[in-house]
């Protein structure tokens, strides 16, 4: 009798929370027979009108918000859902920007709820992703790994609960009337690939070691520096009250003994608009911008109350005056252009170091920011690192992480940091200094930037029997495998080791589009439970 009541909870434990197969692509290829809209009007069998990008298929769904307030698609699944199993749903998603109304952020909800509640919401777990308009991109949402909202905040985490049956998508948040037209395709459901997605930052691309003939002074190397001395402020002066002039003299920034010095100096300086100053110092810009990577200062800060230094960066687009790249690649003003502070430090608060970030949602006296205290700034060096990718960014001191900026939802006012900026060093004087400064140095060791490398991907083929045709690709590109790998993540890089592609593979065979491609030659990178591959593409 025991054995009997065993296999009859196997027997229901297997039905109940079953890993059932959850797919649609619209084209009679599908699992889901549960559609359903609220608030809205859904068409499962409509014609693509984008068969554009990374979809040309046939037939998508169409989910048209014609202005109810809690407009969304739902389906109900045949079984319970058990995340700690399967915890990822994708989706392509299209909105066009003729589409919509009103100034909701551009955005789409998967929710997961209990249908068998007379309220399925009330314990409902939600991720949110942004979009961006105009284009078919693949979006995902993994309840491993991605941050997520319950609505109760009592509720445990996704991953841990076995109540979910019911799945939603909401396209531009609810609660609101504005209309939406998107067009969606290809939702899958499968275990998560998540495989340490935090870019390898090992090759490096640019940097200033600062050395030089011992007992010699010399200045910077101009082809990879520029002595920012315009005043920003209508030509009389900087920001944050600032009371120095900025040269391009060899007495304010300068190379020996091997470091970079900044230094600040009290004396009278009248610039070449005739604006006199009784402190003077420098505002060095890189010749050099990058996106995403990560940058090591190894730094001494200078002494005393009212020297403000910094490490940072700002967006090259911006329309700085006087700045290095201002004529070439002007068109954004602050703070949209996005600024980076690597690290600041205020002589009146000795020892702490802090890193912030200024952008549209918060500059200023921004709220993005945190610091930490170390011992001997000024009299010993430190580096100070940014890790930076397409998520977040990440900030240490000497691999002591004080802060980690990753807007859940990223968008234009907060997250214009995904296009290129340039570094900043300089030492400000501010009013408050102390009346007997004379002078004192920033000192630079070292500045290196980093950024991923293909030479980083295993070398070591292990997933057997991998193929990839047609090479050279014009359009599709096929991958077969002799036999089952589980899931699998692909990238593609370029020859310069960006990333430029990533997709999942759930079975033995894959067709990936990679028509959006220019000529040239990229690297294919596998990576699943049972090893890592790479090959060389080249695109036609």
């Amino acid at each position: 009798m025991k054995n009997f009541y065993i296999l009859v909870f196997l027997f229901l434990s297997i039905n109940v929370f079953a890993q059932q197969i959850i797919q649609d692509d619209f084209e009679g290829n599908g699992t889901i027979t549960t559609w359903a809209g609220d608030d809205c009007d859904l068409n499962t069998n409509y014609a693509n009108p984008f068969k554009i990008g990374i979809n040309t298929s046939s037939t998508v769904l169409q989910y048209d918000d014609t202005g109810g307030s809690y407009a969304n698609i739902r389906f109900d699944t045949s079984s319970n859902l058990d995340l700690s199993i399967k915890n990822t749903f994708s989706i392509k998603i299209y909105v066009s920007s003729s589409d919509i109304t009103g100034n909701q952020e551009n955005k789409v909800s998967l929710k997961l709820q209990n249908n068998t509640l007379a309220e399925p919401w009330s314990t409902q777990t939600e991720i949110i992703k942004p979009i961006v308009l105009n284009t078919w991109q693949t979006v995902e949402f993994d309840f491993k790994n991605d941050g997520y909202i319950n609505l109760n905040a009592g509720s445990a985490t996704p991953v841990s609960r076995t109540d979910f049956n019911r799945v939603l998508i909401q396209v531009n948040g609810e609660n609101n009337k504005d209309l939406v037209t998107a067009y969606i395709d290809d939702v899958s459901y499968y275990e998560s690939t998540y495989i340490n997605q935090d870019p390898v930052f090992d090759r490096l691309v640019w940097s200033d070691e600062f050395d030089g003939q011992p007992g010699v002074t010399v200045d910077l190397d101009d082809s990879k520096w520029f002595k920012q001395t315009y005043p920003i402020q209508g030509g009389q002066s900087w920001a944050n009250g600032e009371i120095q002039h900025y040269t391009d003299r060899m007495d304010n920034s300068y190379i020996s003994n091997g470091t970079l010095k900044i230094l600040a100096k009290k004396e009278t300086y009248t610039n070449n608009n005739n604006v006199t100053k009784n402190y003077t110092s420098a505002r060095l810009n890189s010749k050099y911008a990058f996106t995403y990577g990560k940058v090591e200062i190894r730094a001494k800060m200078p002494f005393g109350v009212g020297t403000f230094p910094a490490l940072w960066m700002l967006g090259q687009n911006i329309t700085e005056t006087g700045g290095y790249w201002a004529t070439s690649h002007g068109t954004t003003p602050w703070p949209d252009c996005g600024e980076v502070d690597i690290i600041e430090h205020w002589g009146d608060n000795q020892d702490f170091v802090q890193s912030a970030l200024h952008n549209r949602s918060s500059f200023g006296g921004t709220v993005n920011k945190g610091g930490q205290r170390i011992t001997n700034a000024s009299t010993e060096f430190h580096v100070y690192t940014l890790e930076w990718n397409e998520d977040k960014m990440i900030f240490s001191v000497d691999g002591k992480v004080h802060y980690t900026y990753n807007p859940s939802i990223k968008n234009i006012q907060n997250w214009p940091y995904n296009a290129p900026q340039y570094l900043l060093f300089n030492v400000a004087i501010l009013p408050n200094i102390t009346a007997g400064f004379t002078e004192s140095a920033m000192e630079v060791d070292y500045v290196r930037v980093y950024q991923e490398s293909t030479a980083s991907v295993s070398e070591n083929d292990n997933l057997l029997d991998v193929s990839l045709f047609p090479n050279p690709v014009n359009n599709d590109l096929n991958i077969r495998f002799s036999s089952d790998l589980g899931n699998t993540k692909g990238t593609i890089y370029s020859i310069t080791g960006q990333k430029v592609q990533e997709f999942y593979l759930e079975n033995s065979a894959k067709k990936v589009d990679v028509s959006n491609l220019s000529k040239g030659v990229y690297f294919l990178r596998l990576a699943s439970d049972k090893g890592n591959s790479s090959h060389k593409i080249i695109k036609n």
